[in-house]
């Protein structure tokens, strides 16, 4: 198994500048670094509220977290942020996370999201509380929805040709494992074939499978109403789509001033270290002391 490593963790702990007896929010709490290493600074008082949608990651983090009193961990989507806060009465607020990357365990644990291994297509994060799998999606969706989803959320150059041929081959037979829509992929593109090619429509069916962008476009302004005025929200985000959203939204929201002019990159040694982070990309807003809290 690979080591997880948390992407820019020392540019988050400045950032947030946790203080003792202080409350945060990690709404993506994966393999629990960046929240070990904030809730180091907010003892002995201060809470931690960490949510994840996997299931496996809040199971292993429990035990990484046993015998802390600080510590909330809650398995659902942060797209239900507010009702989660509401429901552990969670207040003031002085920081939240959203670490957008795929945890390393996320990527070994067969669910078919890398297309570096023979696995069922499924992708779900949470396969106990989400239908959608991504071979539903292949199979049945039409030539026009995957060529939508593949432009959309893979930005693949090639992705009508590709929908076209995706359909085609299914009427002959089902796609079910990650090997065959990658030797599908390779076929339908030829001499056009790129690797990149894969990692695009791989990232589009997981997006989709887990309404990934839509989520985050809900959650947002979640997160900036439940920070306390000076509280700062933090995204780290992996791929074009995603920080063209957290851009906007910090931009756009009349209640938050922006931290980072331009967004915060892993350093070289990072990158050495943990070459999955080499697209990491850190923006922080505060919240304007003018503007009250909901919480």
């Amino acid at each position: 198994m690979s080591i997880h490593r948390s992407v820019l963790l020392n540019e988050i702990i400045i950032y947030f500048n946790p203080q003792p007896n202080q409350n945060f929010i990690d709404c993506t709490l994966g393999g629990g670094g960046h929240a070990q290493a904030i809730l180091a600074k907010i003892k002995p008082q201060g809470k931690l509220l960490a949510i994840d949608i996997s299931t496996e990651a809040i199971a292993r983090t429990k035990e990484r977290f046993k015998g802390e009193n600080n510590v909330i961990l809650v398995n659902d989507n942060f797209v239900n942020l507010k009702k989660i806060v509401e429901a552990n009465n969670f207040t003031d607020v002085q920081g939240i996370l959203f670490d957008l990357g795929l945890s390393s365990d996320l990527l070994e644990e067969g669910r078919g999201i890398s297309f570096q291994k023979d696995e069922p297509l499924d992708m779900r994060f949470n396969q106990k509380i989400q239908g959608l799998t991504a071979a539903e999606v292949i199979n049945s969706w039409s030539v026009k929805d995957l060529e939508n989803i593949f432009k959309n959320f893979g930005e693949e150059k090639f992705s009508n040709l590709l929908a076209r041929g995706v359909v085609e081959h299914r009427r002959q037979q089902r796609v079910i494992t990650t090997f065959q829509l990658v030797e599908i992929i390779k076929r339908i593109l030829g001499k056009k074939f790129h690797i990149k090619s894969l990692a695009r429509v791989f990232q589009a069916l997981r997006i989709a499978v887990n309404d990934e962008l839509s989520n985050l476009e809900k959650a947002l302004p979640q997160a900036a109403d439940i920070l306390k005025p000076g509280g700062r929200i933090a995204v780290i985000s992996f791929h074009s789509l995603e920080d063209r959203i957290v851009k906007n939204f910090l931009k756009d929201n009349l209640a938050l001033k922006i931290i980072t002019k331009k967004p915060i990159v892993p350093t070289r040694q990072e990158i050495s270290d943990n070459h999955r982070c080499r697209s990491a990309k850190l923006r922080v807003a505060e919240k304007n002391l003018v503007h009250n809290s909901l919480f």
